[in-house]
């Protein structure tokens, strides 16, 4: 079985072929388009597509297309999932923390995790082992903070997101830059903290554009994930079509 999956996140768009369980080629642009989606499923024999869209751009046309020729869904609220979503409002959660979550589900089944995408906002949800979503939080990422930081005060200067070399800040570019990702970093240590306490095998997964960023300043075991969400979407696409044979 070889399957496309497309994750239009926020400033980029990731491709993956899966054939099988294994990710054979992916591919990054900063648009989505027809023909790309076309050229990839055409190229690989795929039989089926599926995509996630944080923006919710997917214009219908293209699913009729599509469909002449692969079987193409749609991540929503209404998919079918491989765990128990137990987020009160799921209609407002992203697609693409659905789909993290099926990634860590999908390299550690059978454990909690904590998954961490960090992008331009940090998501941080749980998964129980018994395959239940319980929810999570949702902080400004680094890059964010900076500029937040930079935009509601008189002097403070933009800066870019460096690790600097101890704890505090010895300039104010350093000052901000210990702001913006050492902040990052321990906020997140501080809840894998707290989950440890009731998850003491708590597996802990970073994915996102500041994925490796956050991996050199947080002082705790995690795991990096690059494709966490390509992962999951396959996992959700392939229980999808086991669930319609």
């Amino acid at each position: 079985m070889r399957n496309l999956v497309i994750d239009i996140g926020n400033t980029r768009v990731k491709y993956g072929i899966f054939h099988q369980n294994d990710l054979v080629e992916e591919q990054l642009d900063a648009t989505v388009r027809l023909e790309d989606i076309s050229r990839l499923a055409t190229n690989h024999r795929v039989q089926n597509i599926i995509y996630s869209s944080v923006a919710e751009f997917w214009p219908q046309e293209w699913t009729v297309l599509l469909e002449q020729n692969y079987r193409v869904w749609g991540l929503s609220e209404q998919t079918a999932l491989p765990f128990v979503n137990s987020y009160a409002t799921p209609a407002t959660l992203g697609k693409d923390r659905l789909a993290a979550v099926a990634g860590a589900q999908y390299h550690y089944p059978g454990s909690s995790c904590l998954v961490i995408d960090a992008g331009t906002c940090v998501t941080m949800d749980l998964l129980r082992a018994d395959a239940t979503y319980l929810g999570g939080n949702i902080s400004p990422g680094v890059r964010m903070r900076l500029r937040a930081m930079h935009a509601f005060t008189a002097r403070l200067p933009l800066v870019e997101p460096a690790k600097t070399d101890q704890l505090w800040g010895t300039s104010t570019t350093t000052a901000l830059q210990n702001g913006g990702g050492l902040g990052v970093a321990l906020e997140i240590e501080a809840l894998i903290a707290r989950l440890k306490q009731q998850w003491p095998e708590l597996k802990v997964l970073l994915t996102g554009g500041d994925a490796s960023f956050l991996a050199n300043s947080i002082e705790c075991e995690i795991f990096v994930h690059s494709n966490l969400v390509l992962y999951g979407l396959h996992k959700i696409l392939t229980y999808n079509v086991e669930h319609l044979a």
